[in-house]
């Protein structure tokens, strides 16, 4: 596997002609923070159609992700297909801001599993407080809060995360289009 650190793909988005910057976290995700100048193609878009998008892009391509476990997938698939180089971003975007690179920033919405998180807890521990300050009827929130999480683990699915990506703040980008994608990727091999 080829990879390439924060301050080499610095070095090279300034000095590399011929050289793609592929994002394969999904449209939501880069639209709260992305690498400026990198291209959005999501995983499951590229797996699709990796043969078309490596006729389109450059002899050099970086691939990014939040922690680089999409990023090696997308690799796998690219590689094989004669780009001289394929290289994955150790550390993913956010290793990149923190390297001092440039990114654009949209809005900052935390994750759902976050989200969940902070409900849970803010929900038993206002039930806790006001059962001992209000009434020990409502004690039985956290408890109602506690089984719901039990069962949310043994079914793996969540309620409350399915409730709270309703919410305004949580409306996801639809996913891109092949023709989407294509319109803002690059054609450097015509």
């Amino acid at each position: 596997m080829t990879s390439v650190n924060a301050k080499t793909l610095k070095l090279w988005m300034d000095q590399r002609e011929g050289l793609t910057v592929i994002d394969v976290r999904t449209a939501h995700e880069f639209s709260n923070i992305h690498i400026r100048g990198s291209y959005n193609v999501p995983l499951a878009m590229l797996a699709e159609h990796a043969e078309e998008i490596a006729d389109r892009v450059g002899e050099h391509v970086v691939l990014v992700c939040q922690s680089g476990v999409r990023a090696v997938q997308a690799q796998q698939k690219l590689a094989p297909l004669g780009i001289s180089t394929v290289a994955v971003l150790e550390g993913g975007v956010n290793g990149f801001a923190a390297a001092g690179g440039d990114v654009v920033r949209g809005s900052q919405v935390w994750d759902i599993e976050r989200q969940v998180r902070f409900t849970a807890g803010s929900l038993v521990l206002a039930s806790l407080l006001g059962g001992k300050f209000l009434s020990p009827k409502m004690v039985s929130l956290a408890g109602g809060i506690g089984a719901g999480l039990t069962v949310s683990a043994l079914t793996n699915t969540c309620a409350m995360g399915k409730a709270l990506s309703a919410l305004p703040w949580n409306r996801t980008r639809p996913v891109p289009t092949k023709e989407e994608t294509f319109s803002t990727l690059p054609d450097q091999k015509k």
